[in-house]
């Protein structure tokens, strides 16, 4: 019917032995190409549009992490998610993606598409199962600049997560140090280690771990580095005793809405081609989410009486979390249980850092790396190449042995996320300092390092109100 179609217009009779003898190999192969090219338009649109959504999250980051801090750092909180976009905007193009995705070895890619030498609009040269030596992602329909930007997306959006740990007390110089130094030596090998063909972690010839969206190469590696950061750089001046509630909920609000939004690119934009895969990871990310939100709902009510705002967003973001490494390969019943049990982890993962009293300022690892963590592993339980015939099966579906390439995956994700940012910040502290002075972070640092408020009311009306008496 379809050939029938099209041959109507490209002017072919439609009847009889007539019907028959036009069809010729010429005809069908301007059928295949009409189609071809239809395809490669809707995946590309779909992909550019994928992008777009995840670089959308990191304003949403800055909000829900603007919304947090005391007001005098609201400005400062702001930008560590908006200048990541600036850093990496830059070096992913330069450097980042050659060494994420460019032919290497099993832990880091290549020189080969430094500032995107021989990365053109052509879809040829990578697509799965042809076997050629350039494989880069699992769809051969949309062009390789169209994979490169969607990637930079992830890897903007993974260093802004972290400075939710490190909020209120680092210099901006010294994280925006730490920001390029971490997505080029850190971010781009376990991209290209989880992602890349020929990866030691990678389903394209390395152990096979399943990450469809980045728990282990985002979550994971952005919530330990987080939590190693928030040791290094030691606690607030203010924690634990005097910190202030949050300045702004319905920032934490807009921020999550924007991040859920967002999301829908980062998972299902991860299937690489508009179609029923991209479809179940749509599906799958909406209703982990919920649940988490659910959960954690539930949980504020029953163990402290009301159901809070704060609360809502944080399960929510808990489910989305939970879902990413998933959300390509398990059912939507899956994910119910996944966004569930990853938001009652995490729940508790926010009360157990409390007690430890280490000044991760806005929960990254409880939220990011545990969630990451737990995440991974149901995704080694619930898989099945029922959803996804590129994937794999998991522990229920008949193959307890993916159960260790998952651990191995985390493992090496810990390590290398925890080494590398420790080695990185001393060499930061050693040459630019870490921290700002005390004065100012006990003033707020807007001023200090920005030289501009958030609220007009924190100094200028005062200053403005004294100029006139």
């Amino acid at each position: 019917m379809i050939v029938a179609i099209a041959l109507l217009f490209l002017g072919g009779p439609l009847t009889g032995n007539a019907f028959a003898q036009a069809v010729t190999a010429t005809d069908l192969k301007k059928v295949a190409d009409a189609v071809a090219a239809a395809q490669t338009s809707g995946d590309t649109a779909f992909v550019l549009i994928s992008a777009a959504l995840v670089l959308l999250m990191t304003p949403g980051l800055a909000f829900f992490y603007g919304g947090f801090v005391r007001s005098r750092n609201v400005l400062n909180t702001l930008m560590m998610s908006f200048v990541v976009m600036a850093i990496v905007g830059v070096t992913w193009v330069l450097w980042g993606y050659s060494l994420a995705f460019a032919p290497g070895n099993a832990i880091i890619g290549g020189f080969k598409w430094l500032g995107l030498n021989g990365v053109g609009v052509e879809t040829t040269g990578y697509l799965k199962g042809s076997n050629p030596t350039e494989v880069v992602s699992y769809a051969g329909t949309i062009p390789h600049q169209a994979f490169m930007i969607y990637q930079a997306m992830f890897a903007i959006i993974t260093p802004a997560l972290m400075s939710g740990a490190i909020a209120e007390r680092m210099s901006f110089t010294a994280y925006s140090l730490f920001v390029l130094l971490w997505s080029t030596f850190v971010y781009s090998p376990l991209a290209h280690m989880v992602w890349a063909k020929g990866g030691l972690l990678s389903l394209y010839g390395g152990l096979g771990a399943l990450d469809f969206a980045g728990g282990t190469v985002v979550h994971i590696s952005s919530g330990v580095s987080a939590l190693v950061a928030a040791i290094v750089l030691g606690p607030r001046k203010t924690y634990p005793d005097k910190l202030s509630p949050p300045h702004n909920v319905p920032f934490i609000l807009l921020g999550a809405g924007l991040l859920w939004f967002g999301w829908f690119g980062f998972n299902a934009g991860s299937a690489l081609s508009s179609g029923g895969l991209a479809t179940t990871a749509f599906v799958n990310t909406n209703t982990s989410a919920a649940a988490g939100a659910l959960i954690w709902l539930i949980l504020e009510k029953v163990l402290r009486g009301k159901p809070t705002t704060v609360g809502a967003a944080t399960g929510a973001v808990a489910g989305l979390v939970g879902i990413t490494p998933a959300a390509g390969f398990v059912t939507p019943l899956a994910a119910i249980l996944i966004g569930a049990i990853t938001a009652f982890v995490c729940f508790y993962a926010v009360s157990f850092k409390h007690k430890v009293q280490i000044d991760d300022a806005l929960d990254t690892y409880p939220l990011h790396g545990v969630g990451g963590t737990v995440g991974a592993i149901l995704t080694g339980v619930f898989a099945t190449v029922a959803v996804n015939s590129g994937g794999k099966n998991g522990l229920l579906a008949g193959n307890p042995q993916e159960m260790l390439v998952e651990f191995a995956a985390i493992a090496i994700a810990y390590v290398v996320s925890g080494v590398g940012t420790w080695i990185i910040l001393k060499f930061v502290d050693a040459t630019v300092g870490l921290r700002v002075k005390e004065e100012a972070e006990l003033q707020g640092i807007d001023i200090s390092e920005h030289g501009e408020e958030g609220y007009n009311e924190e100094f200028g009306d005062r200053i403005s109100m004294s100029s006139r008496h």
